[in-house]
Order: structure tokens, then C-alpha cells, then sequence
């Protein structure tokens, strides 16, 4: 775990090496959030990398939704998400569904796909497998615009996470 003044002091190279895997397979959130540095809190922290995502453009932000897995997809049966995406997927089971789960799972993965055009995103930590399947029910009415926000704000969520486990309050 880091304390902020390490962060601070970490060259732009460093930082994006700790934590350009924070915003899934899109280093540039990091690349961007460094630059803000010096940081006077982890929240600042947290808040960098959201502002880096809220700078860029539509297609860059479309981008870094559709890096992100399905959950409970082929990715996570192939063990083939990032390290964070595995142990985060793994904490709230998705790695151990029975076929009857999984198969749900794959038929809302696959008609949120259909309508949006990018993956279902939700920041699991702390959730269950009853509340990621009750949200997927709730969301696929949404229009294209808000489940596009909606994207991003789970993104910020995990962006949040995964700093929290990495960086000293």
C-alpha cells in the first residue's frame, strides 16, 4: 500500500506502471490522472482519474467502457480479464456459477450488448449476485444515453476500489 507522498513522488513512467491497470486496459486514464499530481488526499487521487475520463472525448470514453469484460463472460471462463477484474469477479462468485447462472448471465451479457453496444458495467465489490442480475434487469430499458453515464459511473466506482486497496487514506 502506497501513502501519498510515494504516489507524488513516482515518476510518470512509475505511476502509470502501479496504476495504468486501474481504468481496465486503458493506461491513458493513468497516464492523464499523473499529471495532476501532486495529490493532497486519495481522494484527490480518486478524483483525478475520474476528471482525466470526464476530459476525454466521447470515443476515448467509449473505448475504455468497451475494455472493460462481460461480467461472468467468456473472458472470466478463460481467466483472460485483468488481475483486478479476475479478484474482484472471483469475490462476489461469478467465477463459480452453476450453468442455469451462467447461462443467464450470457443471455443478458448478450442482449445488453445487442442494445448498447458495449459491455454491461458494474462495480461488484460489495455487491451479490442477486444485486448485478437485479441491475441488468433494471438497466436494459434505459436508453442509449443514460446507460452510457451509468457506464461511467460504475467505472469512477471501480475506479475508487481498486485505489482504495492500492493507496493509504
Amino acid at each position: 500500500m502506497f501513502d501519498i507522498a510515494t504516489v507524488d513522488a513516482l515518476s510518470p513512467a512509475d505511476f502509470v506502471g502501479r496504476f495504468g491497470d486501474v481504468a481496465e486496459h486503458s493506461p491513458w486514464v493513468a497516464e492523464a490522472a499523473a499529471a495532476m499530481r501532486p495529490f493532497a488526499s486519495r481522494e484527490a487521487m480518486i478524483a483525478a482519474f475520474a476528471a482525466a475520463v470526464a476530459a476525454a472525448t466521447t470515443e476515448a470514453k467509449l473505448a475504455l467502457i468497451r475494455a472493460h469484460p462481460d461480467l461472468a463472460g467468456k473472458a472470466a471462463r478463460a481467466g483472460v480479464m485483468a488481475e483486478d477484474s479476475k479478484r474482484e469477479q472471483a469475490g462476489v462468485g461469478l467465477d463459480t456459477l452453476t450453468e442455469d447462472e451462467f447461462a443467464r448471465f450470457t443471455d443478458l451479457n448478450t442482449r445488453y450488448r445487442e442494445k448498447f453496444g458495449f459491455p454491461f458495467i458494474f462495480a461488484v465489490k460489495g455487491a451479490t449476485k442477486g444485486m448485478i442480475l437485479a441491475a441488468f434487469e433494471e438497466r436494459l430499458p434505459n436508453a442509449a444515453e443514460i446507460e452510457f453515464e451509468t457506464a461511467l459511473a460504475q467505472i469512477h466506482r471501480i475506479f475508487r476500489f481498486r485505489l482504495e486497496d492500492r493507496v493509504a487514506p
